[in-house]
């Protein structure tokens, strides 16, 4: 009897609703590429590289599949012999980085109990 009584008084279970993240954006070397040319107008490959202190071949990967999702855009140059590499947010990268945020915030509000 007392096993029913105390099931009976227990809280329903909460699910939370969690929100289908972009998994793109959501790993954090792309994140941290998303937001930097958030705020950002252009940043080229050596400012990428120095945002996140990690190597060429790490920028690259990670650039290539934001490029590849039409999130960025990259711009090849040369100043003098040297090479530029810059790369900008297109309008698609930027819709889907506030969709992103919003379910980040969405999750931490009901985490918080908040409405």
């Amino acid at each position: 009897m007392a096993r029913a009584t105390a099931a009976a008084n227990r809280k329903p279970i909460v699910e939370p609703q969690v929100p289908d993240f972009d998994r793109l954006i959501h790993e954090k070397t792309r994140l941290a590429i998303v937001s930097a040319l958030a705020v950002n107008p252009t940043l080229t490959f050596n400012e990428v590289k120095a945002i996140l202190k990690t190597t060429d071949g790490n920028v690259s990967v990670h650039t290539r599949k934001l490029e590849e999702a039409n999130y960025i855009t990259c711009r090849k140059s040369f100043e003098g012999r040297m090479p530029r590499t810059e790369y900008a947010l297109t309008a698609a990268g930027k819709r889907a980085f506030e969709k992103y945020l919003s379910h980040m915030e969405a999750l931490i509000k009901a985490t918080r109990g908040e409405r």
